[in-house]
């Protein structure tokens, strides 16, 4: 089904340009600077819905982003994927009730869907090309949440036979079987999986002769077949968040049972504590941790040790997603509204709504194409915002 397509531009002057360093940064060098780049202009482009009122982008890849709408008559939510070059929504169906894209790379889509309207979730895979719909079933419970996805590999988390324990696991789109991937306190105790990067997949497990709640981080190399214990800063517990090349984040206990940030180089078993502004939801790539305490976010620049505050410090930040320099997220304040920023200077950018007031991003692809969902224009003045509906914004170069 081709979708309208509405569209408006925002003049982005300030993007690229530097930002002035927050107080607490380091000194940095006063050489001279190049000049800044010209000004980014971002167009916003309305990628309609399944028929119903109501859908939000979750994902993006090239030419395809993923996510879930409401069907006619809001009837139901489905997963979708968007073409964005020839301006078409498929439904990709359901495994029984209702779906959800999460998460698209190359021919793959993957998500959750609801087996009946009270019944269990389970994770699924969708192939672009050939339209079909796969089950990826569980590790012998009732239910399966997914996590991740890179290259062949799709991550999540699976109840085990009774649904007493769950263990992360790792799923194949070549040979379409699950693997097992334990926990550090062996088959009884349980683990989630928050990220995978090439080999590695990175989460959260208990340990062996201590309560359930007590866990640590840990990193599981499919080519070994081997869990590491991630350990901590000196406290009882840790968890491991994301991965980039070598590096792990996630938030560990201090000695004095302190709550922090914390970086972890599987190569050099190298931690560094990267303080209490870097407490939550943190995110790597290459050298550069984003996280947050639960107002402002932050990045952190691991060779250089310096740190940025992201956008204006007013309301809530949060980071969704690191690319490179570029950050992508939403600031709530206390309404959302989706940004992109630069990872160096915390310099923040704000993106256009469909006509309404608020939006909200959730991820970029490598030419910074950013997807998330946006309000249409109120039909009641006396509101803010009309429908959401899933969106793109494109950056191009301002003359």
């Amino acid at each position: 089904m081709r979708m309208r397509s509405r569209a408006w531009t925002l003049v982005v002057a300030g993007l690229l340009a530097a930002g002035a360093a927050p107080a607490y940064a380091a000194d940095r060098s006063s050489a001279e600077e190049a000049p800044p780049p010209p000004p980014v202009q971002y167009t916003v482009q309305d990628l309609g819905t399944l028929g119903g009122t109501r859908s939000k982008a979750t994902a993006i890849d090239g030419n395809t982003v993923v996510g879930s709408s409401l069907t006619k008559g809001d009837a139901a939510e489905h997963a979708f994927a968007y073409d964005l070059r020839r301006h078409t929504m498929a439904d990709l169906g359901t495994l029984g009730h209702s779906s959800r894209a999460t998460r698209v790379q190359g021919d793959y889509a993957v998500g959750e869907s609801d087996l009946s309207a009270d019944g269990p979730t389970h994770g699924f895979t969708y192939h672009l090309r050939t339209g079909r719909l796969v089950d990826i079933g569980t590790l012998g419970g009732s239910s399966t949440h997914v996590t991740g996805l890179d290259g062949d590999t799709v991550v999540g988390t699976s109840s085990l036979p009774g649904d007493g324990v769950a263990h992360a696991f790792a799923y194949s789109l070549r040979t379409r079987t699950m693997t097992d991937l334990g926990s550090l306190a062996g088959p009884s105790g349980g683990s989630t999986a928050a990220a995978v990067r090439g080999a590695i997949v990175v989460g959260s497990s208990s340990l062996p002769d201590t309560p359930a709640t007590t866990v640590h981080g840990f990193a599981y190399d499919l080519r070994t077949r081997k869990m590491t214990d991630l350990g901590t800063l000196g406290g009882s517990s840790s968890t491991a968040n994301d991965i980039s090349g070598s590096t792990v984040v996630g938030q560990s206990r201090t000695a004095e049972n302190r709550l922090t940030g914390y970086a972890y180089d599987l190569r050099t078993g190298v931690r560094t504590d990267l303080g209490s502004r870097l407490l939550t939801a943190q995110l790597v790539s290459g050298r550069t941790v984003v996280g947050g305490d639960g107002m402002l976010a932050s990045s952190f620049d691991l060779l250089t040790h310096t740190s940025a505050v992201i956008g204006t410090g007013r309301g809530v930040t949060e980071v969704r997603q690191i690319a490179g320099n570029l950050l992508v997220g939403n600031n709530y304040a206390p309404n959302s509204f989706a940004f992109v920023a630069r990872a160096d200077n915390g310099g923040l950018t704000y993106l256009a709504s469909l006509g309404g007031l608020n939006s909200a991003a959730a991820q970029a692809d490598r030419h910074g194409t950013v997807a998330g969902s946006a309000a249409l224009p109120p039909a009641d003045p006396s509101s803010a915002n009309g429908p959401f509906h899933a969106a793109v914004w494109v950056p191009h170069t301002a003359a």
